[in-house]
């Protein structure tokens, strides 16, 4: 069994794909996997030293929501590179052909679905993106992240599945966190994070709070600044020394984190999202306020509705707001009880199998 795999840009793309080929390979440890990314994207380091074989397809960029010049040029080229995906799919010969999401997968799950190869994609968010808004009118299958992103997609190909989490996330042990981190089980723990490369401002509130913090010794914060961001953060802190917070460029083990969180403060992407509700930990959420269609803020509100975070607008965050977020959260066990099952009520553990039964249904 041959299998081509696209999705490209961001580790948002990129990593539900990695994830979906570890499930398939699992139900077919046999099948022979393409990912098809751009030189551009992260896909272009991340993907080749997992072992997987690669190609790129040139491409400009994704188009935007409005009409520009840049659009026209980017379209023509997207058009052009149709036939090199095409060429693509009739070298390989794959059985079926997914994508997750990033302008990278337009040319090639077009090319499959005009060549009657089955195909499906993947959307991680509640607002649908361009790319697989066209794709949808083409593709066989489509599996969405939340069920908000159900009324974006024909109804008659479309299932709710939640998105793909990595095996090391459920994995993780909460005692394995507390060892690597240096942290104890009689304090709260909160884990802050902006995403791999850092929100500034996340890092600029969460100087005076994480001064408050060193203070009042009653909870535990472990602060990824993002690599850019590190030096200028723990510049504003010089003089901060407490056992009760660690500051780190960024995780490796990000799933040993969230394994000893009682608490996150995140960002809103599709993915971190589906991995704090499959371990069940409360949030406060500051979606990207750039995201296309704004769609960060879309998937805190589905969050937030059901209980299990807050919401904090980016234009509205201010260390003094962030404080008393914490400061009504932290001293409520109860609370942080009642955020954690609706948190866990919304994960979906098993998204990436049944996904991954979806893709070799089409086989």
């Amino acid at each position: 069994m041959k299998i081509i795999v696209s999705g490209g840009g961001t580790g948002g793309h990129i990593y539900p794909a990695l994830t979906l080929i570890d499930a398939i390979k699992d139900k077919r440890p046999n099948a022979e996997f393409l990912y098809v990314g751009t030189k551009k994207g992260l896909e272009a380091d991340i993907v080749p030293k997992t072992g997987i074989n690669f190609t790129a397809l040139k491409l400009e960029g994704g188009l935007e929501r409005r009409f520009t010049l840049e659009n026209i040029s980017r379209a023509a080229n997207a058009i052009w590179s149709i036939k090199s995906a095409s060429d693509i799919v009739k070298n390989f010969k794959p059985n079926v052909v997914v994508g997750t999401g990033g302008y990278v997968c337009g040319p090639i799950l077009l090319a499959a679905s005009l060549m009657k190869i089955p195909t499906l994609i993947q959307e991680q968010n509640a607002v649908a993106g361009v790319t697989n808004k066209i794709l949808s009118k083409f593709v066989s299958k489509i599996a969405v992240g939340t069920r908000d992103a159900l009324k974006n997609f024909p109804a008659d190909k479309t299932t709710y599945t939640g998105n793909p989490i990595r095996k090391e996330v459920l994995a993780a042990k909460k005692i394995d966190g507390l060892k690597e981190f240096g942290f104890t089980d009689d304090k709260p723990i909160v884990l802050i994070s902006g995403g791999s490369r850092g929100a500034r401002s996340i890092n600029n509130a969460m100087i005076d709070v994480l001064k408050a913090a060193a203070k009042k010794n009653s909870a535990q914060f472990l602060h990824v600044t993002g690599k850019g961001e590190f030096d200028s953060v723990k510049e504003k802190l010089a003089d901060l020394d407490a056992p009760n917070i660690k500051i780190v460029p960024y995780l490796y083990n990000m799933p040993r984190a969230m394994a000893m969180a009682d608490l996150a403060i995140f960002r809103a992407g599709a993915t971190g999202l589906a991995e704090l509700t499959a371990r069940g930990v409360p949030a406060i959420l500051i979606p990207y306020p750039y995201a296309a269609e704004n769609h960060q803020e879309f998937n805190a509100k589905s969050l937030v509705e059901a209980g299990a975070a807050r919401m904090i607008l980016n234009k509205d965050l201010t260390a003094e707001l962030l404080q008393k977020n914490l400061d009504e959260l932290l001293v409520s066990p109860e609370k942080l009880k009642s955020m954690a099952a609706a948190s866990l009520s919304l994960g979906k553990p098993n998204a990436a199998n049944e996904i991954a039964d979806l893709i070799l249904d089409l086989t």
